[in-house]
């Protein structure tokens, strides 16, 4: 079953078509990175799926017609992890993490039991729990993704989208917060489409790749297909070599163009 459908989807922002009749779908548990070079509508995508932009084709979620579901609905089946999120410093991490329930709040929004427990968990599975209290203006960078993480684990929603989850964090806090997504998925049977600049870990650790050019699909497949050295130079307008890492995947190496 697909957790997610487009079927010739295009996004115009300012008259300019970002996205463009772009098809494709994710199979439920499956991690989906999308990946391209600036511009290439990778950010529009999800914010589409989410119900952020307007769009014309269809998006299909869970099999039904995502522009026919209400929008408190299409958040219970849908949590989107910003690149650059909304942070109020001044609430608690628990207070932050516990908006994401606000899909699932009653007609006078009261928090009941369930909800206080799925923050709970939450801020377990993201080894936030010692944090609870803390303010948000008193984190880490890391420990903010985490929250932002928790946030949308909270919702519990089956689709987790991910605009550049790694984006400035350094290298030991990229692979923990990928470690952690990829754990979760399996724990909690998620479907991930994430976008990622950094082409060697999206080829580490999504099960597959789509590589989008001026809002169209240009690849669709494994690392082995889609991290080559010719589409990169094609599409990236960069000099590299595709380096197969120890274990598994690519490693992509930038190399400086001779003189």
């Amino acid at each position: 079953m697909n957790a997610l459908a487009f079927d010739r989807v295009s996004v115009a922002l300012g008259g300019v078509r970002v996205v463009d009749r772009l098809t494709y779908h994710v199979e439920e548990g499956e991690w989906v990175a999308m990946i391209g070079p600036n511009g290439a509508g990778k950010t529009t995508a999800l914010r589409a799926i989410a119900g952020l932009v307007p769009y014309d084709g269809t998006i299909r979620v869970l099999e039904d017609d995502a522009a026919t579901v209400a929008r408190k609905h299409l958040a219970r089946r849908v949590a989107l992890v910003p690149q650059v999120p909304l942070m109020p410093g001044n609430i608690t991490v628990r207070a932050y993490v516990l908006l994401g329930r606000t899909p699932h709040l009653g007609y006078f929004g009261n928090e009941g039991r369930t909800d206080h427990e799925a923050v709970d968990v939450a801020l377990e599975q993201l080894d936030l729990t010692t944090f609870a209290e803390r303010r948000l203006d008193t984190l880490s960078g890391g420990e903010r993704q985490r929250a932002t993480l928790a946030r949308a684990l909270a919702q519990d929603a089956p689709l987790l989208l991910l605009d550049e989850p790694t984006a400035a964090l350094d290298m030991g806090r990229q692979q923990q917060v990928l470690e952690i997504v990829d754990r979760l998925r399996t724990s909690r049977g998620l479907t991930v489409l994430s976008t990622m600049h950094d082409l060697t870990l999206a080829g580490q650790y999504a099960d597959r790749l789509l590589l989008l050019d001026h809002g169209r699909l240009v690849a669709d497949g494994n690392a082995d297909t889609v991290l080559t050295r010719a589409l990169i130079t094609e599409h990236y307008g960069a000099e590299v070599e595709v380096v197969p890492a120890p274990g598994s995947g690519f490693v992509v190496v930038p190399v400086r163009r001779q003189q």
